[in-house]
């Protein structure tokens, strides 16, 4: 019989120890309470799109509020003037009307105390799903944040309806507001930095590649580490069902969650604190927002 060294023994010992101790340690940090996660919302459905919507977008939000009968509202409230009037309104819902959709309501308003209102919120009361407009984000914030208005938005998910919007109205979904300053949109991190939550812990950006804005997003992950970030380009969004989602569309989804996918090697790589890297996704594939991390299978 052969015996082993004591010393082999020993560090055959504090290896198993390590291993034990690190097993634990991962799976407590994976269980903890305390650990930031991102989350969409637990019913109803979300479609962020970075900008440039083409039809494809219009006959799938048609498909997903339950076909062109369905009541909708569109938001034009971040478009970039500083007033609408009825007839810029009026455009605005035949632009969905001539998609085909065949009960649309236009709500608007910039008066906090208007969307704070009974009345103003009845017709999301009775929506399938809301569209916001592409503009400058922090407008729809302005106006709805916190609001009468902002909670009818979340009951409109509850009740299983859909939100969706473009651009302006893909940031504004997040829980932090990429490129909410008043005075330019090339600010990251500006006066206004609250989005209406319906993704909980996220930053999202818009127009990404069409306007070379891929290494913007690491200005507000490095001052906000906890936060998802995720960079959509024209033409290209995710379908947000739960806390997964899939991308949609002609181009890629950029995911900022510290880690590195590898598809040809089907490997996810941890990268050190400070690590400019992102990978990309395209059209079918998955993410899963509270783990942050690709599905694969």
């Amino acid at each position: 019989m052969r015996f082993l060294s004591p010393l082999f023994m020993l560090l055959t010992l504090a290896w198993a120890v390590e291993s034990y101790s690190q097993s634990n340690s991962n799976a407590s940090s994976e269980a903890s309470p305390n650990r930031v996660v991102s989350q969409g919302p637990a019913k109803g459905t979300l479609m962020v799109i970075g900008g440039a919507a083409s039809d494809i977008f219009y006959s799938l939000f048609m498909e997903l509020v339950g076909g062109a009968d369905a009541p909708i509202v569109v938001i034009p409230t971040a478009i970039t003037s500083d007033s609408l009037t009825a007839e810029d309104l009026e455009r605005f819902k035949n632009s969905f009307t001539e998609k085909g959709f065949k009960q649309v309501t236009v709500l608007h308003t910039r008066d906090r105390d208007v969307a704070n209102s009974k009345d103003f919120v009845k017709p999301i009361k009775n929506a399938a799903g809301v569209w916001f407009s592409g503009g400058r984000q922090w407008r729809h914030a302005d106006s709805y944040l916190n609001t009468r208005t902002h909670k009818a938005f979340f009951k409109l998910l509850d009740r299983g309806g859909v939100i969706a919007g473009s651009s302006a109205g893909a940031t504004i979904q997040g829980s932090y507001l990429a490129r909410g300053d008043t005075r330019k949109n090339t600010i990251m991190m500006g006066d206004h930095e609250e989005g209406l939550g319906f993704i909980s812990n996220v930053a999202i950006d818009q127009h990404l590649f069409a306007r070379n804005r891929q290494f913007d997003m690491f200005e507000i992950l490095e001052n906000r580490p906890e936060l998802l970030g995720i960079g959509l380009d024209e033409d290209t969004g995710i379908i947000v069902e739960g806390d997964q989602f899939t991308v949609f569309g002609n181009s890629y989804v950029a995911i900022y969650d510290g880690t590195r996918w590898s598809a040809e090697r089907d490997t996810i790589y941890k990268l050190p604190a400070g690590s400019r890297d992102f990978y990309l996704l395209n059209e079918g594939e998955r993410y899963d927002l509270l783990h942050r991390q690709i599905i694969t299978k």
